[in-house]
């Protein structure tokens, strides 16, 4: 039976979002049983076979669809396979009785919570920018962090792909030879937090992702998964739909950004933007 459209199809199958397929559909790049496919065309997911420029997709055939919370190690690559032979995290996910694969990434000597899925249109949903789900990270830097450069952080800081939005960072904790800070965003550009850090003058030593919108990592053990509970989930959702082009949906916070300190405890970095 032919019960999905076909740009649904390739979403679903995390190949791509609906409108890119569509966009494929329309310039002739896809066929479904070797013929050319029209946009809004339906397919049986189970039977037919679909080609982006010759290359089979592997379609998700009404299989149950899986949303997992993994507690990401250190040292594993977030990717579906790697060529060098380093570690992924699809080893530490082999348990689970379906094709899943990552929502976004965490670099390799990152960690923490990171989610998987089946369910390509729910991937897209919450990777698309204009839903502006925050991330909260812990981050461990060598430094001693002064007001200007929390100010800094927080109002947005120039790195290669542009400035960043607006995030929360506050000071958790702070020792003699490092300080332990709260990132809070709303994008996710590659090694983003690092690269800010960097451009202020800070040595990031640990990353940790927290949470992800309404899911929190919680207790759950490094290298162990979960599924997402149906509040998570609809929490996702929720905050996908709440989130626009250019809102700032951080949460207000009651802690103060920086803890002040005599000057003549550490000096002030002059700080540069074009970094």
């Amino acid at each position: 039976m032919k019960d999905t459209r076909i740009q649904k199809a390739i979403a679903d199958a995390g190949y791509t979002s609906r409108r890119k397929a569509e966009e494929l559909i329309a310039a002739g790049k896809v066929k479904v049983n070797g013929h050319p496919a029209e946009i809004g065309m339906k397919v049986d997911v189970r039977k037919d076979i679909i080609t982006v420029n010759g290359n089979e997709i592997e379609m998700a055939k009404g299989e149950k669809l899986w949303y997992v919370a993994l507690n990401k190690p250190r040292g594993f690559v977030t990717t579906t396979s790697d060529e060098l032979g380093r570690k992924c995290v699809m080893d530490l996910v082999t348990d689970i009785p379906a094709r899943v694969y990552p929502i976004g990434r965490l670099d390799r000597n990152s960690e923490g919570l990171l989610l998987l899925t089946n369910d390509g249109a729910f991937a897209n949903t919450v990777m698309h920018p204009s839903g502006n789900i925050t991330k909260t990270y812990r981050v461990t830097v060598r430094e001693d962090v002064n007001e200007e450069e929390l100010i800094e952080l927080s109002t947005g800081v120039k790195i290669d792909s542009g400035m960043t939005r607006p995030a929360q960072v506050t000071v958790l904790e702070k020792g003699e030879e490092r300080t332990v800070l709260q990132f809070i965003i709303s994008e996710g550009k590659n090694r983003e937090i690092r690269k800010m850090c960097e451009a202020v003058g800070l040595t990031v030593i640990r990353l940790k992702r927290t949470s992800i919108g309404a899911v929190k990592l919680g207790m759950l053990q490094q290298g162990k998964w979960r599924e997402l509970t149906k509040e998570e989930l609809s929490g996702l959702r929720a905050a996908s739909r709440k989130g626009a082009p250019g809102e700032q949906t951080l949460p207000k916070t009651t802690k103060k950004p920086f803890d002040k300190r005599p000057a003549s405890k550490k000096p002030v970095r002059k700080i540069s933007r074009g970094i």
